[in-house]
């Protein structure tokens, strides 16, 4: 791993970080709907590879706090999360204006538990956010959150309320500077509208553009007002792979760095941009994916790593495992321990997935004049904005609706509808095997009484006895 040339004086990348790492044993419970593509059972998964390959000895696993509806509405209009408090599965038919109105249906069902989901996921981004306020942790971990889509009033694309938002909206509390980075193979939409008119955070989203869901992500579409510039879009065609990938991301991300220098930043992992998603048309490996969270990391500035998209849920896990490892700075082996869930990772058992032979629709031409736009209009902005400090940036003002507009408005789909059943559970709603977390919010993890301890596998240390990174 190449050192970056915006390293702290702490060290290069191989010093360790102290990492935390969020999880609530309840996620894998929450269940969208029969064949939904989105299974928040996924995260229970990768949490089973975490904790059987030892990873979780080497971080502060925390259960997140709820988050209370004031928390949420620091962002959200009242009404809807109002909404998202009250409807339930048996009273939705009686609430089908607000349905229609919040954008809640089809793509974001009513589900058992939805309000509880909502801050369970929420609550694991913002305590990601206040450990790197509170210098507790160098990176911070919620494979639960990641939800990009979600508007201010309104659910969107499977995500019901925004945690990346809420989440950076704490660091600005800290931080002045903040940096999003969204690597799922849809837009980070609500993220970058949320801070479109803003110098203190700057979005950069790399996706699929053209006729794919959600629709945005021009390469001009740049940011207004004191925001100008400060929004990046990487639109992208099918077929990508690790190294015209990397030959994008490191380039932009660097001069990025170098210029706007942020004191935190948020990536956002969504899965769905790995090779033979569901939904996905993207062909990175596992560990081309992580090169984003390798390059990331090397910069020794305070990072957040959050979930996101991704539908081939054993090849979700299998990264956000991965990903893991990078983060506290060891190698796993690639054959699989074994695991509560072994059974869907056949027939290879392994980690690592060789990526299809898919074509690459994005020609070196192309992608050369991607990166040159994005590095010109990377000029164009103030280095090292200085920004009066507030506690959160101005709202993002748009023309007010009369509700029948609401209900006149089109509303992009990102799943059309089709059958997704489970990779080995046969649809049925997945039972709980977790074998760790503590009850107790916001403490390190303990083994619970009458389960024999995970056979753990032993990792190979990259990073030698370098001592924790510290911050200047």
């Amino acid at each position: 791993m190449e050192e970056s040339g915006n390293s702290l004086a702490c060290g290069p990348d191989g010093s360790k970080r102290r990492v935390s790492y969020f999880y609530d044993s309840d996620i894998g419970n929450y269940y969208y709907s029969q064949g939904h593509p989105m299974k928040p059972h996924r995260i229970r998964m990768a949490h089973s590879l975490i904790v059987h390959y030892g990873l979780d000895e080497k971080m502060d696993v925390c259960r997140p706090n709820l988050l209370q509806s004031r928390e949420l509405r620091v962002f959200h209009a009242d009404d809807y999360i109002s909404f998202l408090q009250s409807v339930t599965p048996e009273t939705q038919h009686e609430q089908l204006r607000q349905l229609k109105r919040f954008n809640v249906g089809e793509d974001c069902p009513v589900f058992d538990g939805l309000y509880n989901f909502c801050q369970t996921y929420a609550g694991g981004s913002v305590g990601a956010a206040i450990k790197l306020n509170n210098k507790e942790a160098d990176i911070a971990i919620n494979w639960s959150g990641g939800l990009h889509h979600a508007k201010k009033c309104e659910a969107s694309g499977f995500c019901y309320v925004n945690d990346i938002v809420l989440a950076i909206l704490e660091l600005l509390k800290v931080h002045q500077r903040v940096l999003y980075i969204d690597i799922d193979i849809h837009h980070g939409d609500g993220v970058e509208e949320a801070f479109y008119s803003t110098d203190r955070v700057m979005s950069v989203s790399f996706h699929k553009f053209g006729d794919y869901f959600p629709g945005t992500g021009h390469l001009k579409d740049i940011g207004y007002g004191k925001g100008k510039y400060y929004s990046l879009n990487v639109p992208l065609n099918d077929g990508i792979d690790d190294e015209s990938y990397k030959n994008l991301f490191r380039p932009i991300i660097q001069k990025v760095m170098e210029i706007y220098q942020p004191e935190a930043v948020v990536l956002q992992c969504g899965a769905d941009s790995l090779s033979g998603d569901r939904l996905g048309c993207f062909n990175l490996s596992v560990k081309g994916h992580a090169d984003c969270v390798r390059f990331l990391r090397s910069f020794n500035v305070p990072l957040v790593l959050v979930g996101g998209g991704g539908y081939t849920i054993r090849n979700v896990a299998r990264c956000w495992c991965y990903e893991t490892a990078v983060a506290v700075g060891v190698e796993p082996q690639d054959k699989l321990p074994y695991n509560e869930y072994y059974e869907y990772f056949g027939p290879d058992y392994t980690l690592h997935v060789a990526p299809s032979n898919m074509e690459n629709q994005n020609s070196t031409k192309e992608l050369a004049k991607i990166r040159n736009t994005l590095l010109e209009q990377l000029k164009r902005i103030q280095h090292v904005p200085s920004v009066p400090f507030q506690e959160r940036p101005p709202d993002t003002k748009f023309p007010e609706e009369d509700e029948e507009d609401y209900e006149k408005r089109p509303k992009g789909q990102k799943w059309g509808g089709e059958y997704f059943g489970s990779e080995s559970d046969e649809e049925q709603k997945p039972q709980n095997r977790d074998i760790d977390i503590s009850d107790k919010p916001g403490i390190r993890r303990q083994s619970p009484p009458n389960v024999e301890a995970p056979k753990k596998i032993k990792l190979e240390e990259e990073d030698g006895d370098a001592g924790i990174v510290c911050f200047a």
